[in-house]
């Protein structure tokens, strides 16, 4: 397997120190890094200390001749398979958002045509801050991937999320996203291979949401469900198994991306439509994700306060019914798949369903117990000819099971 390279830009955080065990676990995994520092990181690790780690120059130094007479911004920011940001200050993500190249670190961002993963690590109320916010959702419009943070108690004592993941959980990040360049390129190098009786969706496309949608109703909170993002997560993964070409666009949750996946990250229903439309032309769309039926009309800049003992008015307004706009959509996938979560009456609810999006199957479970965030799944796959139920099974079960029955229907097409 040919090396892959990771070039790791380091910004200014107290989490900074974490860089150094990242570096040492994707070495270990066989990953080459070549490492950038914004002049605020090394107040808080020093470039010798990584330089040891990466075997390789630190860089920092814009205006550097000898880096870039031999090496250059251009060329650093084009020699990685893959850019990682981490620690992310809110500072760096927001001179990224608004294209702003004022140090290295900021015009190799600018300059790159690799993918980029951003690992934020801040305070709590900075994480939550209405300009973080929209930085953020331009960064992930742009392309940019995000890894969200974990919570926990921040170096300033205070409690929430924006501390730095675990070094692990962002090497299997890094891997998972490396995994599909890999798989792609595998695939493109094997156009006439022999034997694809493993790999019946092969030559195929194939688009799958999963998780929830973040409606925010100001900068702190949001309307969402329990959504767990597993059952989508797992169908990209079994569709990806058999071959096609995936594209998983994914709501805020914490999981691995499958390998040869291609994942985009969302946070509302408005961003999903729009990768959605982004995405297409695709062979299938297997839409998961539980979209939120609503938004707030309005979202304040502010953390909205209590007034009293008057609840706060919240007006909503329908976010757009992303299913039955698909299936009206001049590019709509040979089969589109909707999926019903329902409480009550699981099998009428879901014909209904059927006839109203326009959609070619509905799966349909019950999701009155624990199915939102658990292991197992039960299924009701609605279409015009009937009715089939599926007994209670792991989710990865179920996944490759619904994709055998899609292959049955388009592979050989």
């Amino acid at each position: 397997m040919i090396e892959k390279r990771v070039l790791l830009i380091v910004s200014g955080g107290i989490a900074a120190y974490k860089s150094l065990e990242l570096t040492r676990l994707l070495k270990k995994q066989g990953i080459a890094v070549r490492a950038v520092m914004t002049e605020s990181a090394t107040e808080f690790v020093t470039p010798l200390s990584l330089g040891v780690i990466t075997e390789d120059h630190v860089y920092g130094a814009m205006f550097d001749l000898k880096e870039e007479r031999e090496i250059g911004h251009i060329q650093l920011s084009r020699q990685a398979d893959l850019i990682v940001i981490a620690p992310a200050t809110a500072n760096i993500l927001a001179k990224a958002a608004a294209g702003i190249a004022d140090d290295l670190a900021t015009t190799i961002l600018l300059a790159t045509d690799k993918p980029v993963l951003a690992v934020p690590a801040m305070n709590v109320r900075m994480w939550q801050h209405a300009a973080t916010r929209r930085n953020l959702a331009q960064l992930r419009a742009d392309g940019m991937a995000i890894m969200d943070p974990d919570e926990g108690e921040m170096a300033c004592g205070e409690y929430g999320p924006g501390r730095l993941p675990e070094p692990h959980a962002i090497v299997e990040r890094i891997i998972a996203m490396l995994g599909h360049f890999a798989s792609a390129q595998t695939l493109a190098s094997q156009p006439d291979f022999a034997d694809i009786d493993h790999r019946p969706l092969y030559g195929k496309r194939v688009l799958v949401t999963a998780g929830p949608t973040h409606e925010a109703i100001d900068p702190v909170r949001y309307i969402a469900n329990r959504s767990s993002g597993r059952q989508g997560f797992a169908i990209a993964a079994g569709a990806a198994e058999m071959g096609a070409e995936v594209t998983l666009i994914a709501g805020p949750v914490h999981l691995v991306t499958p390998p040869g996946v291609i994942r985009i990250d969302i946070e509302t229903a408005l961003e999903m439509q729009a990768e959605i439309d982004k995405a297409l032309p695709a062979d299938v769309a297997i839409m998961v994700a539980a979209v939120a039926d609503w938004r707030a009309a309005d979202v304040p800049e502010q953390k909205i306060k209590k007034a009293g003992k008057a609840p706060a008015p919240l007006a909503l307004t329908e976010n757009p019914d992303i299913l039955a706009t698909l299936a009206k959509h001049k590019q709509r996938p040979k089969l589109l798949i909707g999926f019903a979560a329902e409480t009550e009456k699981i099998v009428e609810h879901a014909a209904a369903k059927l006839a109203k999006k326009g959609c070619d199957w509905i799966v349909a479970n019950d999701v009155s117990g624990d199915v939102m965030g658990g292991e197992n799944n039960a299924f009701h796959i609605v279409t015009k000819d009937g009715v089939e139920s599926w007994p209670d099974s792991p989710k990865d079960v179920i996944a490759r099971k619904l994709m055998e029955k899609v292959a049955d229907e388009i592979g050989e097409s």
